[in-house]
């Protein structure tokens, strides 16, 4: 969707509702499985719906996630504390967000939302199509005050951008966007000026980050290879939407030269993030059963050799991430589920 009248106008009409919504802990401890020797103390912070990409500040002080909850119908952004204390809505209550990320500073968020389209959730895909991710063109990525306050637009081209991860330097946005045909990676400075291509290999690309020296990137693609392959990708991708059942991982630099793929294993891997050492990587995976639901979080070398299983619950866990620090993890589970399809956050600490 292109900048207009309307759009600015709706943009600029937009209030945060300033109310804060009740505690979801407080926090409770878990067990953890007997081979999880990594994770020790771990902490259930919220309790019910679906809750997930809950990511720490730079100061290891607040908590950024997305969950769908009353009143609202699909994601919406929350700030916490380490606790699962002092919940806050901070995107604006209207469409549907995704991949929200503190600013460096701590005093700014980033996020993408659908909301300029529509007040309301867009219509999720048909089961129809199997499992698929709907790749909304409504999305665009926005800036705000870590209260949700002084909501800026970033992006303004047609069709999806999302999935922005900010640079520990703070220099750089990295996202994902269809603009040019494909499923992309970009860069663009934090104020949306300067934005690049980084890739140029049919099929998806997304789910980036830069390691802790901001020096490279890992993300998740998918690159059909078969004129079959080719042809459902493109057919999925023409109806915003793409089937996520085979990732592997890659590297680059941060200007998105020197790629490699550290990951062949035919399975959904995603979700990965640069280890505090910068030398390692931890993502989710199911590679024990491709078809199956059971994602466990993996560690892998930035070239692909030693990897690691650190959990080992039989449900799923993924969209791990660790403290500036390094001394904490955080990431979302349906272990000490409710009801079936709750995904909770859960944080820990990291014993190498």
């Amino acid at each position: 969707m292109h900048k207009s009248l309307y759009a600015l106008a709706t943009l600029a009409a937009l209030t945060v509702p300033q109310f804060a919504l009740a505690a979801d802990g407080p926090a409770q401890a878990v067990a953890a499985h007997p081979s999880e020797t990594h994770l020790r103390n771990i902490r259930q912070l919220t309790f019910g719906g679906e809750n997930a990409e809950a990511y720490f500040s730079l100061d290891g002080k607040k908590i950024l996630f997305q969950s769908t909850r009353a009143p609202y119908k699909c994601d919406q952004q929350f700030t916490m504390n380490l606790d699962g204390s002092d919940v806050k809505l901070v995107s604006t209550g209207q469409g549907r967000t995704t991949c929200g990320y503190f600013m460096p500073d701590g005093k700014r968020i980033i996020y993408a939302s659908t909301h300029l389209a529509s007040k309301e959730c867009p219509t999720p895909p048909s089961k129809s199509e199997g499992y698929v991710w709907g790749v909304f063109a409504s999305f665009d990525i926005f800036s705000a005050n870590v209260d949700g306050s002084d909501v800026k637009r970033l992006t303004t081209t047609e069709g999806y951008d999302a999935e922005g991860t900010i640079s520990p330097d703070g220099k750089k946005i990295l996202f994902t966007s269809v603009r040019d045909g494909d499923l992309e990676l970009y860069d663009m400075n934090l104020d949306g000026t300067g934005q690049r291509r980084l890739t140029n290999t049919l099929g998806y690309d997304g789910g980036a980050w830069h390691s802790q020296d901001s020096q490279w990137i890992v993300w998740r693609a998918n690159r059909p290879k078969t004129p079959e392959e080719i042809a459902r990708y493109k057919d999925l991708l023409s109806r915003n939407l793409v089937m996520p059942s085979k990732m592997e991982l890659y590297v680059a630099r941060a200007d998105g030269s020197e790629q490699k793929q550290i990951t062949s294993n035919g399975a959904a891997n995603f979700a990965p993030y640069f280890m505090p050492d910068g030398k390692r990587i931890i993502f989710s995976s199911n590679m024990s059963n491709p078809r199956g639901g059971n994602f466990d979080l993996f560690t892998v070398n930035r070239d692909g050799t030693g990897l690691q299983q650190i959990t080992f619950d039989e449900t799923f866990d993924g969209f791990a991430m660790f403290s500036a620090d390094g001394k904490k993890i955080i990431w979302e589970s349906n272990r000490n589920a409710k009801s079936e399809g709750e995904t909770n956050v859960f944080i820990a600490d990291w014993v190498e």
